[in-house]
């Protein structure tokens, strides 16, 4: 409840909207889910697009947005497009993450130092410094010891007490000192009744539908990669991604029509059901019931928590978001570039600018680790004698060209082809040097060590795929 909250007040909507994602995402996304034991709701991965597109379309048609985006992901579930989650480098995901981690501390700062964020992660960056002048003591004593309790929680030793959520501790501590201290802040104001949002058809159907396209695919995304880490997390039944994808699409759906957030399935969440003993979807359904209840009839004690509290919350969910185990693996990998080209792209434009650079930029490395093929050529009594090693794709051409290119013309060559793939490009450009270069009276000898890939190719039969280790082809 506390993080559902959080989220909402950092996405510019009503407090309300992210109670009602949180049910929602319970109860619809929890009966119909794919993975079991994931639980799903308001996210901080969408925070920072959400609260842009409140800005621009305001709430009633971002709630439309919502709902329209679970339309996308019902049709994506059933054309079964789920697994294509998985082709995303795992850079762009983390730095995507990092990115929006940054922005959301950055606001959420000026938020725990009573006053507003502003409208973009560097204006917040360079405005820090005048909102540390202008903090109201009150707030910043209330958004610090939330972020300490936090902290301190996390390096408790004792299971019993680490059982309790680290949240709900922070913003029970926060919200007792206000009221023991009869603190003047602001805190959190829930509706009085409940009404539908009023639901209006765009007047620009362009930003509209990008922004529908948007959210459907940044939560569709969020939410299987979730997926596959809930499923490393237990022993029981593996996800069904193009049901999970349908479930977060009916989450989405009916959550836009009750007026609420966008929601996603939250590895935080998940990994705190699995902790706490949860074995089978009915415990997704009923975080989702009890949230509900406690809305019902518990709402002045909702009202009563601090906005700075749920500020504090934020700052620390958004610095766990630059996770520094995964910088680590990433450097292991070479793919650190990759990663900090996404979390600059998406604090210093938008999300979908350091996704789209993110996603160039990882294509531009696979193409280099692709054109990374061994080309070596010696001479041997008056011989030319060339050695190519690797993987061979249209990537490595020029390369291969360029070696080939220094033969001179009549000279007999043998070849010694050891590669592991031989595309259709890089097949060709061996094809037709060897056909010209015989022309000029060499005679070309091709020896494949390992595998026969150029005479497959030459016989009309072209191989498409690698051997699977223990093949018959693997062991000849």
């Amino acid at each position: 409840m506390p993080l559902s909250l959080g989220i909402a007040l950092a996405s510019g909507a009503p407090i309300i909207a992210g109670l009602i994602g949180a049910v929602v995402g319970g109860i619809v996304t929890g009966l119909l889910a794919g993975t079991p034991l994931q639980v799903s709701g308001p996210a901080a991965g969408l925070t920072v697009v959400v609260a842009g597109l409140v800005q621009q379309f305001g709430w009633e048609m971002m709630c439309l947005i919502t709902a329209c985006a679970g339309g996308v992901q019902l049709l994506m579930g059933w054309l079964k497009v789920a697994h294509g989650a998985r082709i995303i480098a795992p850079a762009v995901v983390h730095g995507m993450l990092a990115g929006i981690g940054i922005s959301i501390a950055l606001a959420q700062i000026h938020v725990v130092l009573g006053g507003s964020p502003q409208s973009s992660p560097l204006l917040n960056l360079v405005g820090i410094p005048k909102q540390i002048g202008l903090a109201n003591t009150q707030a910043a004593i209330l958004g610090f010891l939330t972020i300490a309790t936090l902290i301190g929680w996390k390096k408790l030793k004792s299971p019993s007490l680490k059982a309790i959520p680290g949240p709900l501790v922070a913003v029970v501590v926060g919200t007792m000192m206000a009221l023991w201290m009869k603190m003047d802040v602001k805190r959190v104001d829930l509706p009085e009744t409940f009404a539908l949002t009023k639901l209006a058809p765009p007047v620009d159907w362009g930003p509209f539908v990008i922004a529908v396209l948007t959210v459907a695919t940044i939560a569709s995304i969020e939410s299987l990669l979730c997926a596959v880490a809930t499923d490393k997390l237990h022993n029981g039944a593996r996800s069904d991604l193009d049901k999970e994808l349908r479930a977060q699409g009916s989450g989405n759906l009916v959550s836009g029509l009750l007026g609420g957030l966008p929601i996603t399935g939250v590895i935080v969440r998940s990994s705190a059901n699995i902790l706490a003993g949860g074995a089978s979807r009915w415990s997704a359904i009923f975080h989702g019931i009890w949230i509900l209840l406690f809305v019902i009839f518990a709402s002045r004690v909702i009202e009563s928590i601090p906005l700075a509290v749920l500020a504090g919350l934020l700052v620390h969910v958004g610095i766990n978001l630059v996770n520094l185990h995964h910088i680590k693996e990433l450097r292991k990998h070479n793919e650190i570039p990759i990663y900090w080209a996404t979390v600059l792209g998406v604090t210093c434009v938008n999300l979908l600018a350091g996704v789209g650079i993110g996603l160039v930029l990882s294509v531009f490395f696979l193409l280099r680790r692709l054109s990374n093929t061994r080309v070596l050529l010696e001479q041997r009594e008056k011989k030319s004698h060339v050695k190519i090693g690797g993987t061979l794709t249209f990537a490595s051409v020029p390369k291969l060209n360029a070696v080939l290119s220094k033969i001179p013309a009549g000279h007999n060559v043998d070849i010694d082809l050891a590669v592991d793939f031989l595309d259709h490009s890089a097949f060709e450009a061996i094809h037709n040097w060897r056909e010209n270069h015989q022309k000029t009276g060499g005679h070309v000898e091709i020896d494949e060590t390992y595998e026969e890939w150029y005479t497959a190719a030459k016989a009309g039969t072209p191989r498409q795929s690698k051997s699977l280790p223990g093949s018959a082809k693997a062991k000849a």
